[in-house]
This record gives structure tokens, C-alpha cells and sequence, in this order.
């Protein structure tokens, strides 16, 4: 779903009730302290306490307050009006009309989807409960996820021993993946070391845990031994990025990944990226299934989508071909089919071109070959 305007919509309300705040404080404060002056003249002066007065109105006409707090407010009102009507069109509450009753919908791999959402954040009483009042087995994955937050929950407290022992449990899946997650947490575990003002210990940690790294990670070592030098005063040496935070927010990140990716679970949330695609791409479908109710087509005949709907690479997972020709997407009854001259097209738009087969050959649309349609080979991506 296309949210930069809803958010652009909601920065100028948010810009347009800050300047209004700003404003409305710098007015009070300016009629406080004239109010201030010109009491304490009235007090300490043996002045015309009306003249006072006089002067004081006065200078209020002049700077014309009520005036200024007014054109704040305005502007504030006109974003604030335009606000609930940009919610409206972006946000159609009415999508009822994209779904397909036809569609296949099995109750139990949706309730394991949920069950598995709510273990891999890490809610697990709440993936308990909906696994209790849906009558579900137990998510196979809950124990995994048991661990792996406790191992997450140790590095938050800087503690890496959980880490370090799942790690070297694991060290030769994750070289398989290669993955240096494991140099990561050792490197951490050396500068926690380090940083207590420790100087041989770090340096017995790194005889005995960066040996096996030295091919591939020399140069982040030596950085990481070098920075004993400056033990004393880090945060002023040329390593203090070993201080940032990052670091550890990084390996918390690596180490989830990876964690998921030995347990053959992606890094993000299935739940989490289906929904959010969908909600990318729901307005186009709302769009065209408008279209197609005023020509009186019927949405729940449709095979596949009948118009482009672009994602962002985050959600490309898989390779898909669309014929140049007929510009349909291949499908398992509709391969892609490359021909003797290399270009590809969809099988049923050979098919067409062959005449059904009738024809013996045709020419290739894109370059002046003739086609044997009986040697097109069929792609797989």
C-alpha cells in the first residue's frame, strides 16, 4: 500500500501544530512580560498608573496577538482537514471485494502460520493461548524459538556465553552458510574483555579463539588487538568504533538470521511479509476490480492477476518470466520455451504461432529466424 502520501499528510500536521505550539508560547510569553513591565513601572514609579495602561494596549494593538495566534491555527486547521480525507482515499476500508470465495483455504496451515508468528517474536504465551483455543498441535518450531530468544535476551544483557555455545555447536553449518557470525561473537567477547581493563586475558582469548579466522579475517584481528594499545582511552583512538553499539545490534541481527536459516526459516516473518505485500498491492486490485464490476467481468473467474502489481525487491523471491508476446506470466500449463535462436516465449504463444502445430515452422519474432516449434526447449528457473 502506498503510504508517502499519508505520511507526507501526517508531517504537515505534525510541522503545522509544532509551529502553531511555538508560536502560541512566543505570544504568551511576550504579553507575560509586558503584563511584568508594566506592573513593576506601576509599582516602583510615581507615574500616571493610566498612562501606564495606555501604553501598555497600545503596544498590544500594535503587535496584534489574537491576529498572529490566528493565521497559526489556520494553517493548522487546513492541514488537519486535509488529513482525514488523504486516510480515506488511501486507507478503503471496504476490501471485502478483493477477496475470492472460490479461493482454497486451509484452516489448519493458516492457524500453524499464526501459531509460528507469534513463537518467532517471541510472544509465546499469547502463541500458547491460540494454540489451546484452536485446537492445534503444538508448532514444532516453539522450542527453537524458546532458545533462540533466550540466547537474544543473554546478548541484550552482553552476556555471549549462550551465543558462543550455540555458535560453536553449529560451526560447520555456518561455515557452510558463510556465514562469520561466530568471528563476530568471539570479536565481541574479545572487546567485553578488553574494555574490563584486562589486557592479558584479551590477549590469551584471542590466542585461543582467532587462530582458525586468520585467513579470512587478518585485517579486522589485527584492528582488534592493535585497539589494546588504547585501552585506557578508546573512545579517543582510532578504533573506537569498537564502542558503537552497532556492533552489538548487528550480531543480535546476524545471529537471528542465521538462526532461522539452520532451522530452514527465513529471517523475516512469512506472516509479516505476506501481509504487507498485500497491502501494497490491495489499492491496484481494489482498482481494477472496480474496472472490471463496471464491465460486468466476473473477479472470481480470474486465473491469475490480471494486471501488474510491483513490489519492491524485498519481496522477489523468485525468478518469473513473462512472455514479450502475449505478456502473460508463465505458469506450470503455460512454460517459458526457448527457442533455436535463444529467445524465449511462453509455450501457448509458440503454440499460436505454429498455427497449433499446423505450420511446420514460423520466424521468430525478434530476429528473422525460422522456428522449428517441435525443438522449442522448455526453461527452468
Amino acid at each position: 500500500m502506498e503510504l508517502k502520501s499519508i505520511k507526507d499528510a501526517f508531517d504537515r500536521v505534525a510541522n503545522k501544530h509544532k509551529l502553531s505550539y511555538t508560536k502560541t508560547h512566543e505570544i504568551v510569553q511576550m504579553l507575560s512580560q509586558e503584563l511584568d513591565k508594566a506592573l513593576s513601572l506601576m509599582q516602583d514609579t510615581q507615574l500616571d498608573h493610566k498612562s501606564i495602561l495606555v501604553d501598555a494596549k497600545k503596544l498590544f494593538t500594535e503587535k496584534s496577538p489574537a491576529a498572529q495566534l490566528e493565521s497559526a491555527e489556520k494553517e493548522l486547521n487546513v492541514a488537519l482537514t486535509k488529513y482525514p480525507k488523504v486516510l480515506e482515499k488511501q486507507l478503503n476500508p471496504e476490501i471485502s471485494k478483493a477477496y475470492r470465495t472460490n479461493a482454497e483455504f486451509d484452516t489448519h496451515i493458516v492457524n500453524q502460520i499464526i501459531a509460528n508468528f507469534f513463537y518467532r517474536q517471541g510472544m509465546f504465551e499469547i502463541g500458547d493461548c491460540f494454540v489451546a483455543e484452536t485446537g492445534e498441535s503444538e508448532c514444532t518450531t516453539r522450542q527453537s524459538f524458546v532458545e533462540m530468544y533466550e540466547i537474544l535476551e543473554a546478548m541484550e544483557r552482553r552476556d555471549l556465553e549462550p551465543a558462543l555455545t550455540w555458535a560453536g555447536a553449529n560451526s560447520e553449518r555456518l561455515k557452510q552458510a558463510r556465514s562469520d557470525l561466530e568471528m563476530k561473537l568471539h570479536s565481541l567477547q574479545f572487546l567485553k574483555i578488553s574494555q574490563g581493563q584486562n589486557s592479558q586475558e584479551a590477549l590469551s582469548y584471542a590466542r585461543k579463539h582467532f587462530a582458525v579466522y586468520a585467513d579470512s579475517c587478518l585485517y579486522e584481528i589485527q584492528k582488534l588487538v592493535c585497539s589494546l594499545l588504547w585501552d585506557k582511552n578508546l573512545e579517543q583512538s582510532p578504533y573506537s568504533e569498537f564502542l558503537s553499539p552497532v556492533l552489538w545490534d548487528n550480531a543480535v541481527r546476524e545471529m537471528t538470521r542465521q538462526y532461522c536459516n539452520l532451522l530452514s526459516e527465513s529471517s523475516e516473518s512469512p506472516l509479516s511479509v505476506t501481509v504487507t505485500a498485500g497491502t501494497q498491492a490491495l489499492p491496484v486490485l481494489l482498482k481494477y476490480i472496480n474496472v472490471m464490476a463496471n464491465k460486468k467481468l466476473d473477479w472470481q473467474s480470474v486465473e491469475q492477476l490480471p494486471v501488474a502489481v510491483e513490489l519492491p525487491e524485498e519481496f522477489q523471491f523468485h525468478s518469473v518470466f513473462v512472455c514479450p508476446v502475449s505478456k502473460e506470466q508463465s505458469s506450470e500449463d503455460n512454460p517459458p520455451m526457448m527457442m533455436s535462436c535463444g529467445h524465449v516465449l511462453c509455450k501457448q504463444t509458440i503454440t499460436r504461432m505454429s498455427k497449433n502445430g499446423a505450420k511446420t515452422s514460423f520466424k521468430c519474432p525478434y530476429c528473422p529466424t525460422d522456428i522449428d516449434s517441435t525443438r522449442c526447449k522448455q526453461l527452468y528457473f
